[in-house]
């Protein structure tokens, strides 16, 4: 719509930073509301090394899963280059979004909510260890077709499924979400892969 209105090129490439600024804003606005994040303690120790782990192997899964019969669609990508080279501002702010924004309000959607909600309706009294394979398989699906490498998709919601109902605690697959796309974040930016993003 942006393209149509004659506003486009450099600042069309910003809109990311304006769409992460937006979501940032509404989560520190609604915070008091997300009980699992705000009464949770970050992960048990001992659930700390499984917890990166999770997000190495999903990140390493997500770079190998790449097969023309594991793609939906067409991906875009986001290139940071510019007439001059890398956009490093623009490269901070995708990666900002990418590791910090993005895995709170994709796992307070898919995990949190939907997860549960497909098992109960009154999802907030689900515990996290009773989701059923219905609503987890359901999950699954639906996460693995919003990302065009859906098959890695497929995978990441398993993984961070699988964090959220062992550990009953939000942050194990915030953290590990955090992990993939950081780990993803710098190895776009080190081999120019700019399709992953």
């Amino acid at each position: 719509m942006l393209e149509r209105l004659d506003w486009g090129g450099d600042g069309l490439r910003w809109m990311y930073g304006v769409k992460i600024a937006f979501v940032a804003a509404t989560i520190w606005f609604l915070r008091n509301n997300y009980d699992e994040l705000r009464s949770a303690s970050m992960p048990r120790r001992k659930d700390w090394l499984i917890v990166i782990a999770a997000g190495a192997g999903v990140f390493v899964a997500w770079i190998n899963l790449g097969a023309a019969w594991m793609v939906v669609g067409t991906p875009t990508g986001f290139d940071p280059r510019g007439v001059q080279g890398i956009d490093w501002e623009l490269v901070a702010v995708r990666l900002t979004g990418a590791a910090l924004i993005v895995p709170v309000m994709e796992e307070l959607f898919w995990r949190s909510f939907l997860l549960r909600w497909l098992e109960k309706a009154d999802f907030l009294a689900v515990d996290p260890a009773r989701v059923g394979l219905k609503a987890f398989a359901i999950t699954a699906v639906f996460f693995a077709f919003e990302h065009n490498l859906w098959l890695a998709g497929l995978l990441a919601a398993v993984v961070y499924a699988g964090l959220y109902m062992r550990t009953r605690n939000l942050w194990s697959p915030v953290i590990a979400h955090g992990v993939t796309n950081a780990m993803l974040g710098c190895w776009i930016v080190a081999t120019g892969n700019w399709i992953y993003w």
